[in-house]
């Protein structure tokens, strides 16, 4: 198992010639001599450089808030960002009236190195945040020795957003300003990266050192961009992994990387240190018996879990195309279900809802079962999806959900306030929702082991967009004035959402769900900025805390702009809807994730001919690559012919058989 260095060193330091690859940058001379030093065979593969902004307004705003007196609390994490925002504000305003604005403060510190450069302004930090100075350790100090609400906050960023720590901070009631200095990308010259990737993808390599988050991101981005994705991480479980603390750990866990060495202070020279002393006995033990050793009290990550979950099924679902590619492995055909495909359109759906109420249809479990299992017998299709409404988990909230003919769910008592949103009971799953795991139990039975069956729910945003907003809306004004305006309000409504969502799709999978999709249907009227500022972090949550048992695909419309942060808040599968061009999508994710999508919902009411037409366009784009799933890029329409839905999906099993 992995193990933290909590104990220091027992033998001298001596890499014993070892092969050691080191991603630093900054740092990279002084890398290479203290590994040589110890014995070492070094490597040095920069991944990352710091780019300062070119126009860094948000620099020269904070400035002159400061000199205002409209900042509270000044929050620094880097060193490095400290002297480049006040090299950035010098170019307007005097240091010496900036150092006094910003001594008037209260200074925080993220560990020593931005408390040094605050002193080299004469300047000592008022709190200063102790290993391993995380986002949460900065939360949890501050909220010990600070009041933060009402508060105004400035977080000086370092290369990307922390949207965990503004959340929390928002979260607090503390109004944040993110004050960026610089941004990371990748070296200009590649090569000596790429030739250390390749090293490490054919077992030429011994130990992996990462210093940083970002380093982990990059990596894997090239990894991924020359096609050794899977070879290098096999590399990396060949050999001993190295991370110098946390939140790189997190990172390299996140990509189902485990993390052979951890040094008891997050600092390099004590990495490669304790490396020194420690990996070569790490190495001897990996090769002989291939056991992996775990951080210790670290959680694994939801995907790693899942891949040793289904590695170990016995389940008859096992190696069915659809769950196979959800896992992107090669599938004798491409697997085809497709959105609301248990509707309006259908008629046998359309006898059951003449005698039933919507709400009744999903309340009652022998209704739900009969239109699920009657879409997937009907259609042909590759997954049946449990009839339900991502409203449901609203029910229990007593905002007064109800279902209008032809307008729509209306809720009676929208949430404007966090006074609103304090009102909402608690809420079980178990004891609000349970007739969904009813319906799910039948519809398992009926279906007999023969297809997999989808859970579902929607996702914070699109549910907290209803709650607001009362209903459907075009612009989401109310929603977003509660983000802008209150944002401690808006946090608190979606930890609510997020908490009960996650236990509804759990229950959804105890009960026999293969596969869970979120749907964030309304996500797309957000910008980049607000979705990872407002959504991201709690949609992160739900999908982290789903079984890890069953692979999660999450869906989005009108996402283009926002695809890569939702791959980052996670999924196994990203959706995609028929307004991007898949093959382009994909490149954009990575082909470590799969797709699903996307044909034009309205392309069905074209004839068969144009419709086999437009899904032989689709497979091209996906290449046959493993991990595509074949569906519309929405939900097929109410007028819709049955049987070109039928000749849709007979067409991409027959186009597709491999």
């Amino acid at each position: 198992m992995e193990s933290r260095a909590d104990d220091k060193p027992s033998q001298a330091p001596d890499f014993n010639g070892l092969r050691v690859v080191a991603f630093e940058s900054r740092m990279a001379a002084e890398t290479a001599a203290l590994i040589r030093r110890f014995g070492g065979n070094p490597t040095i593969a920069p991944a990352m450089r710091e780019v300062p902004l070119e126009d860094n307004q948000a620099a020269l705003d904070f400035a002159l808030r400061l000199l205002d007196g409209r900042v509270d609390v000044s929050i620094f994490l880097t060193g490095v960002g400290v002297r480049e925002l006040f090299r950035v504000m010098e170019t307007r305003y005097e240091q010496a009236r900036l150092v006094a604005a910003l001594a008037r403060t209260t200074t925080v510190a993220r560990g020593p190195k931005p408390a040094a450069a605050l002193r080299e302004l004469a300047i000592e930090p008022a709190v200063t945040i102790a290993e391993p100075n995380t986002w949460r350790e900065i939360l949890a100090t501050l909220g010990d020795r600070i009041e933060l609400a009402g508060k105004r906050v400035a977080v000086q960023e370092y290369g990307v957003t922390n949207r965990d720590l503004l959340a929390g901070l928002e979260a607090r009631g503390a109004e944040v300003l993110a004050v960026p200095v610089y941004r990371w990308t990748l070296p200009v010259d590649r090569a000596p990266l790429i030739a250390a990737l390749r090293a490490i993808a054919a077992g030429a390599a011994d130990l992996a050192i990462f210093t940083s988050s970002n380093q982990v991101i990059n990596v894997m981005q090239v990894a991924e961009a020359e096609g050794i994705g899977a070879e290098f991480r096999s590399g990396l479980a060949r050999m001993v992994v190295a991370s110098i603390g946390p939140v790189c750990s997190h990172q390299l866990r996140t990509h189902a990387i485990a993390i052979d060495l951890e040094p008891e202070h997050f600092r390099l020279g004590h990495l490669i240190k304790e490396a020194a002393a420690r990996a070569a006995q790490i190495l001897a033990v990996k090769r002989v018996s291939s056991a992996r050793i775990e951080v210790a009290a670290a959680p694994r990550p939801r995907e790693a879990m899942r891949r040793d979950a289904t590695a170990a099924s016995n389940s008859p679902l096992h190696h069915h195309p659809m769950l196979k590619a959800c896992r992107r492995e090669p599938v004798p055909y491409t697997p085809v279900w497709l959105m609301r495909q248990a509707g309006r359109y259908m008629p046998e759906y359309r006898r059951v809802r003449e005698r039933h109420s919507f709400l009744e249809m999903c309340q009652r479990p022998e209704l739900a079962a009969e239109v699920t299992v009657t879409a997937v017998e009907r259609l042909g299709v590759d997954a049946a999806i449990i009839f339900a409404d991502i409203l449901l988990p609203l029910v229990p909230m007593g905002v007064g959900l109800r279902y209008e003919g032809g307008d729509g769910p209306v809720i009676e008592r929208p949430l404007r306030s966090l006074a609103d949103v304090e009102k909402i009971p608690p809420i079980t799953a178990a004891d609000s929702l349970g007739f969904v795991g009813d319906a799910i139990r039948l519809v398992r039975g009926a279906l007999a082991d023969r297809t997999p069956l989808i859970g579902f729910a929607g996702a914070p945003f699109t549910l907290a967009s209803y709650l607001v907003e009362g209903g459907g809306s075009r612009q989401y004004q109310a929603t977003k004035t509660l983000m802008y305006n209150d944002p401690a309000a808006w946090h608190r409504m979606m930890e609510m959402i997020a908490r009960v969502t996650a236990d509804y799709l759990n229950l959804q999978v105890d009960a026999g769900a293969d596969i869970i999709q979120l749907f964030d249907s309304w996500v797309g009227s957000l910008g980049p900025d607000d979705y990872r500022r407002f959504v991201l972090p709690h949609t992160r949550s739900v999908i982290a805390a789903v079984r890890p048992s069953v692979p999660v695909i999450h869906f989005g419309t009108i996402t283009g702009n926002l695809l890569e942060l939702m791959r980052e808040a996670g999924g196994d599968v990203i959706g995609l809807d028929w307004r991007v061009d898949l093959a382009q999508a994909w490149a954009r994710l990575g082909y470590d994730v799969g797709v699903q999508g996307n044909l034009d919902p309205v392309a069905l009411f074209a004839e068969p001919a144009e419709i086999r037409r437009r899904a032989r366009a689709i497979l091209d784009q996906a290449g046959g690559r493993p991990g595509h799933i074949f569906n519309l890029g929405h939900g097929i329409l109410p007028e819709t012919p049955v049987d070109h839905v039928i000749a849709l999906v007979d067409a991409v099993h027959e186009m597709s058989r491999r």
